[in-house]
């Protein structure tokens, strides 16, 4: 009787301390920001601290692996984002494996990709601007935010699927691509969306299409590419929660809960909209299937293009 009410005691205690939120990417930007947002509504439902804690680098690989190999108690989570399902194709060798030794807890927002060009390009929707495209082969650039990165290659399906010839130019990291993009230095680019609203509300680049699987309440008037070109496309820099590999259900079901819930409350919904991200949510189980559907999706990306990034 013992054993069988240790469970239910753990989840009834649980968090007796408090907790930290592993963000794998620098403080500051569209993750960091998002995560600190829902970190500081769980502190207030929980009733316990859930501190942030940066370890960047490595696409997010070193946060990874330090969450792996934490203890599973629910004292330490992960901030995860889509490089969780990028990096296995990307990197020859891992420290760690998602799927062994992570558990999913929640999906917990995206922030949408936009497919902007440069206000001199003349076309105004995407049919068009494949045509202009299709019709001037190699004389289009396209930049991202590195390679590998979810802004190549979301632009590489999309320029594949479009039959389009343009160079691909790297940049490291968005700030860039986005001014050279507005100067006239490449012609076009799917970014994320927050990276490049102000120049989009400042007519420095036209917004043609985002790439989530429907149209976003922040830009109503602005297609997907999904209802365009590109029927079924969905891509996005999504987020979510995970802890280590073993993490009792009980907690991994509070965990869940209490995300869920402080993604529909009103005032995180609300910053969200302002930062360009969208709420989602989901069980662990749906969290998990998405991974595993994710990662087979950008496998198959990454041999296409042949990046490697060791």
């Amino acid at each position: 009787m013992a054993a069988l009410a240790a469970p239910a005691v753990h989840a009834q205690a649980y968090p007796a301390k408090p907790i930290t939120m592993v963000i794998p990417f620098p403080p500051g930007g569209p993750t960091d920001m998002v995560a600190r947002l829902l970190a500081q509504k769980l502190s207030e439902q929980m009733g316990q601290p859930v501190v942030v804690d940066n370890k960047p680098g490595a696409n997010g690989n070193i946060g990874g692996v330090f969450v792996s190999k934490a203890p599973a108690d629910g004292y330490t989570l992960l901030y995860n984002t889509s490089s969780i399902t990028l990096s296995p194709a990307l990197y020859k060798s891992m420290q760690y494996d998602v799927q062994r030794d992570l558990a999913p807890v929640a999906l917990t927002a995206v922030v949408p990709l936009a497919l902007v060009v440069n206000p001199a390009v003349p076309a105004n929707n995407v049919k068009d601007f494949v045509a202009y495209a299709k019709a001037n082969p190699d004389k289009l650039s396209y930049g991202s935010a590195g390679n590998g990165n979810v802004t190549h290659l979301a632009a590489y399906q999309f320029v594949k699927a479009q039959g389009i010839e343009a160079t691909h130019v790297p940049y490291r990291g968005s700030a860039p691509a986005d001014v050279d993009l507005a100067a006239g230095q490449i012609q076009f680019m799917t970014d994320t969306i927050n990276s490049v609203m102000s120049f989009v509300k400042d007519k420095r680049m036209k917004l043609l299409a985002v790439t989530t699987g429907k149209r976003m309440s922040l830009f109503p008037e602005v297609p997907t590419l999904a209802e365009t070109v590109m029927p079924g496309f969905e891509a996005g820099a999504w987020q979510g929660v995970m802890v280590p590999a073993g993490t009792p259900a009980p907690v991994v079901q509070r965990l869940n809960a209490e995300i869920n819930k402080a993604l529909q409350s009103a005032d995180v919904r609300e910053k969200l909209a302002v930062q360009g991200a969208e709420p989602l949510g989901s069980t662990p189980e749906e969290y998990g299937a998405y991974v595993r559907k994710e990662l087979a999706r950008w496998a198959s990306v990454v041999k296409a293009t042949g990046i490697t990034l060791d």
